[in-house]
Parts: structure tokens; sequence; C-alpha cells
């Protein structure tokens, strides 16, 4: 989907530049989905339990297959951390390697910390859509989960309560697993009225609070209303715009992967930075 041009938004100033790149974030994204297949029909691309975009880990695990299952020998012995969202995760614009979770990646090897991150972003996804995925997610045993989901339920208008009981259960699964859950916020646009925006705003803090879990604030922090920063559409960012992204959750991971025994241990000859 693509603006047919700039000045359909008429906002001025710099509040105004922040609700207009919010309200195209809610016309595309709310329109990012890939197309369903025809009723009753089937192929192991487009199955329910699988992706239809989403890259591996540097290490050589393809998440577009099966979890766990190795694309390249040997296989890779390091804890995982699966980044779990939607088109943001995805890295829908931008090369592979310009995702978040491959920054984060090399985030993590700078830092000299023993993970692997596998990319688990399905565009268009819904929290939803979320449930329907989390046995093929769990069977790449991860030791930490990022989700990023539920924005596209807040775009299309769908009802809150129908999002909160979606993610409860995305988490509460994942924690029933032993998986460690990073919640990552979401914000909308104004123009979805003032109740539902704010209930919507209030949805992952009360998540947080009542699992007990890591909250992100905001998702896209210091990269939503910043031009530069994001693609032509507006909404998703670039690969700059990916790097600060990756910085922002790098921050509310350190102190997990610090934590982790299994993770923890230095790669030698590196340095913290």
């Amino acid at each position: 989907m693509v603006l047919s041009s700039p000045a359909m938004f008429s906002f001025r100033g710099p509040l105004g530049l922040g609700v207009a790149v919010l309200a195209a974030f809610a016309f595309i994204l709310g329109c990012d989905r890939s197309p369903e297949p025809p009723s009753g029909a089937t192929s192991s691309a487009t199955a329910p339990d699988l992706p239809r975009e989403g890259i591996g880990a540097q290490g050589g695990t393809d998440v577009t297959g099966q979890p766990g299952r190795s694309s390249r020998q040997p296989s890779d012995d390091r804890p995982t951390i699966v980044a779990f969202g939607d088109s943001l995760t995805a890295g829908l614009g931008v090369s592979p390697e310009d995702s978040y979770p491959a920054q984060l990646q090399r985030r993590l090897d700078d830092a000299g910390y023993r993970y692997r991150v596998l990319n688990a972003g399905v565009s268009g996804d819904t929290s939803a859509g979320g449930v329907r995925r989390l046995e093929w997610v769990l069977k790449s045993h991860p030791r930490i989960v990022i989700i990023e989901i539920g924005g596209n339920d807040g775009l299309r208008g769908l009802d809150i309560q129908q999002t909160r009981a979606n993610l409860g259960e995305i988490i509460s699964r994942f924690q029933a697993a032993g998986v460690t859950v990073v919640l990552a916020g979401m914000q909308l646009p104004p123009n979805y009225g003032k109740d539902y925006t704010a209930q919507f705003a209030a949805l992952y803090p009360e998540l947080a609070r009542v699992h007990r879990l890591t909250l992100i604030p905001f998702f896209l922090e210091g990269v939503a209303a910043h031009p530069p920063l994001n693609q032509a559409d507006g909404i998703h960012p670039t690969e700059a715009g990916y790097h600060m992204i990756a910085a922002t959750v790098m921050k509310y991971l350190s102190p997990h992967v610090a934590a982790d025994t299994g993770g923890s241990a230095r790669l030698a000859g590196r340095k913290k930075h």
C-alpha cells in the first residue's frame, strides 16, 4: 500500500508530525496482511502453523522451516532468543541483515553473549495469529522470547478484551514452558478515539504487571515520527531505524542475558562494550 500524497495529512509542527506519521502507520500497517489462500487450499508456504515471512539467525537456522532443524551442520548449541512479532520484527522492506533481530544478534555477539536470535516475525500478524503459531515457536526451545505483537489488532479496531486474552495466552504458555518473556509495548494514533487508544495504551503495562515480566514501554521509541528513520511508507523503519530499535531492545534484554548462567559466559577474546 502506497500513500498517494503526503498532503493528505495536514498536521503542522513537531506534534503534528508525530500524529501524521502515526496516522500513516495506521493506514498502511493496518493493510499489511498477506493474501489468504482460497478455502480448502493448503500448501507448505501458507499453512497456518508456519510463518509467511521470517529470517533465521545468522548461526544457520532458517525459521521459515521447522524450528530446531539446522540448515547446515554442525548444529548451533547456543541458547535461543526468539523475536516473535509482525512486520516490524520480520523487517519488511529491509534486507535480512538489517532487520532488528539480525542487528540484535550482532549486538549480543559484540558484547560477548553466547545466544542466537531467531526472527519469527510475520507481516500482518495479529495476536490471534500469534496464538496459532505458539506450538511452532516453542519447537525452537527458546530461552527468551521478545513479543512484539498486537499492534495490528489495534490498527484494525479489534476488540481489546480479545487482544488481551490472546496476549495473555501467548505469555502464559511461554512462561509455562520456562521461557523468559520480554514484552514490547505499542501505541495507537489519536484518531482511533480517546477511549480506545487509552485502553490500548494500558494493555501492555497491565499484562506486564499481571505476568511479572519486563516491558519495553514503546517498541518504536525514538523512531516513530522521525522520517529519516523510516522508509518511504512512513511506518516501517530503515536500517538506521532498526539500529535504534535494536539498541532499545538490548537495553531491556541485557539484564536477562547477564543473569542467565547458560548464556552469560563471555566469548573468549571479546571485550564488553
